[in-house]
């Protein structure tokens, strides 16, 4: 065994020493379910089903995450076994994080009024792998949410602590580096099957006809998994959007620098939405409401993206 093996494995052993250690206990919910939350929610994803509005409403249940988190200002105690975790990994070397996966189960309806209430553990940390974005451990933790004391779902949310693997070529004379690569999977192959040939394809239910994006594996306005695709005609508006100032990020930035950007939720003439950026617009004159048309940006030798021209008031 080499000595990076076995300092490797060595590592390896006390991450799994974190393995069923708690990462919140008894924590408590910042809101109860709400109506407001619920509707900014349903509005962001486009989820029009009946039973998030009327007199009977109940939360999506994807929300469920939603009703533990702590905002920017976190929660007040905050798990040694959580932050041990992530210190033992910087410590190696192993500084960037990126979510991977997250997995859901649900027991019970949630109802304006419900107080939530909650405990995490840390239920497994992986083997060293290698991935395209680089080196580093899956770490999955598991929340039990519960509802006026009643279990309510389970929430598994998996991430990658990672050593970025080097950039094989040399960087754009404008120091601006690459863009992050997007995760392909099955469900959304086709999307960007499409982006190739410079084409916006949106989903649509085979079930109810209901379009739908980002790509699902089933419609979440009736279930059915049948569907079939229509070409967006690329004429939109930008329906919300915020400036990012920091961390600075080069690939994406307005100057040598990696300035500020604006990132924004575009609203297509076919009813979805989706994030993209706005090029053609200084970053501070993008304005919601403004029209912008798609477009396909080629970023490096590898990789095109949809973003949409706008034009200053």
């Amino acid at each position: 065994m080499t000595g990076a093996q076995e300092e490797r494995d060595e590592l390896y052993v006390r991450l799994k020493e974190f393995e069923g250690r708690a990462a919140a206990t008894a924590g408590v919910g910042k809101d109860p379910v709400n109506e407001p939350m619920i509707r900014h929610w349903c509005e962001a994803m486009g989820d029009t089903g009946p039973a998030y509005t009327g007199p009977e409403v109940i939360a999506p249940p994807a929300m469920l995450q939603a009703w533990t988190m702590g905002g920017l200002s976190g929660h007040a105690d905050r798990s040694p076994a959580y932050e041990g975790l992530f210190g033992l990994l910087d410590g190696a070397g192993y500084t960037s994080v990126v979510a991977t996966d997250c997995e859901q189960e649900y027991l019970r309806p949630l109802r304006p009024g419900d107080r939530i209430t909650f405990d995490a553990v840390i239920e497994s940390v992986s083997e060293r792998k290698t991935t395209k974005l680089g080196t580093g451990y899956f770490v999955t933790t598991r929340t039990d949410v519960r509802a006026q004391g009643e279990p309510a779902g389970t929430h598994r949310f998996r991430i990658l602590k990672y050593t970025p693997a080097a950039v094989r070529r040399a960087l754009p004379r404008t120091g601006r580096g690459l863009r992050p690569r997007p995760v392909i999977n099955r469900d959304n192959a086709g999307f960007w099957q499409g982006v190739a040939g410079h084409r916006l394809l949106i989903q649509r239910c085979g079930g109810c006809g209901t379009q739908r994006f980002p790509w699902l594996p089933g419609c979440n306005a009736c279930g059915c998994q049948e569907w079939d695709t229509v070409e967006a005609s690329g004429e939109g508006t930008v329906f919300s959007h915020v400036v990012m100032h920091h961390p600075p990020f080069p690939a994406f930035g307005t100057s040598e620098a990696g300035g500020p950007y604006a990132v924004a939720l575009i609203e297509l003439a076919e009813g979805v939405r989706m994030v993209s950026n706005v090029v053609g617009v200084p970053y501070d004159k993008v304005r919601t409401g403004m029209p912008v048309r798609l477009e396909f940006l080629r970023t490096d030798a590898e990789l095109e993206l949809p973003v949409f021209r706008g034009g200053e008031d």
